[in-house]
């Protein structure tokens, strides 16, 4: 019985998070994108693992994640939970997928669900795609909300500056997080806004609140590991603190590699059979 107990509390749960939450420890929490990745992330301690749709930037090369498909995702978050053992592993329902018709966004979550083995979905807005929430939920499938600065709808902001800095905007981003744990979201992130104004949301919410350029008042932080890691330089916003440079790493590596190659240095003869 002892050992079932154990293996039981070995995978982070979203109740895991909840329970963190009411004895005050942070949440930590990565993006990854493939299987090599996720399994360094996990053995390194990571709580949850994010197969974000920003995969549509970093690995794909696009301006916004708009682009990305949901068989992009999945193949995705397929990888990811391969190398998985211990953290939560949420995937981002791509832009599309769910805005408009709540049966079309439950097919979608079935679909990931059933062909990658995640734990929980993450979808974009509030009020807007309650329907939709309601619907994926039903089906018993754990929703992560997201609010403040939503990429899925950069045309429609224009800027990807700070949200709900203006008190109408402001209001509504509290009231839509009140909705979404009411109606069953497990968990929020909350990304680039005022930081005094996500420390009230993370007060007011029973559900844990992570952050992504909204300050330390919330349950706990998410980053683009790629961009952490200093793989991705073109990135700098404020909010990011990057943890190493392996970009730099990696172009110094395959430098050498070249030179080596060139010089016939490598392979040298304790490098052949």
């Amino acid at each position: 019985m002892s050992v079932a107990k154990e293996d039981s509390v070995k995978k982070v749960t979203t109740r895991h998070l909840v329970e963190m939450k009411q004895r005050g420890e942070k949440v930590s929490m990565l993006t990854a994108y493939d299987y090599s990745m996720a399994k360094l992330i996990d053995q390194a301690g990571i709580d949850v693992i994010l197969v974000g749709d920003s995969a549509s930037n970093v690995m794909a090369g696009n301006q916004t994640t708009l682009p990305i498909t949901l068989d992009q995702m999945i193949y995705h978050a397929t990888s990811v939970v391969k190398g998985v053992n211990h953290a939560l592993v949420v995937v981002d329902l791509p832009f599309g997928t769910y805005q408009g018709n709540p049966l079309e966004a439950l097919a979608s979550a079935v679909r990931v669900m059933r062909e990658t083995g995640a734990d929980c979905l993450k979808l974009e807005g509030g009020s807007e795609i309650r329907e939709s929430i309601e619907r994926i939920l039903c089906a018993g499938i754990p929703v992560m909300g997201h609010l403040g600065l939503t990429p899925q709808s950069i045309h429609k902001f224009g800027t990807y500056s700070v949200r709900a800095r203006e008190e109408a905007e402001s209001r509504k981003l509290v009231e839509d997080a009140h909705l979404l744990e009411e109606i069953g979201c497990c968990s929020l992130v909350l990304e680039k806004i005022p930081a005094a104004l996500a420390a009230r949301v993370a007060s007011e919410l029973t559900i844990p609140v992570i952050g992504i350029g909204a300050g330390g008042g919330v349950d706990g932080q998410v980053l683009v590991m790629h961009d952490m890691l200093g793989i991705n330089q073109g990135f700098s916003p404020k909010f990011l603190r990057r943890y190493a440079n392996i970009g730099d790493e990696i172009v110094r590596a395959v430098q050498a590699y070249v030179g080596d190659v060139k010089s016939r240095d490598f392979p040298n003869e304790t490098e052949q059979y």
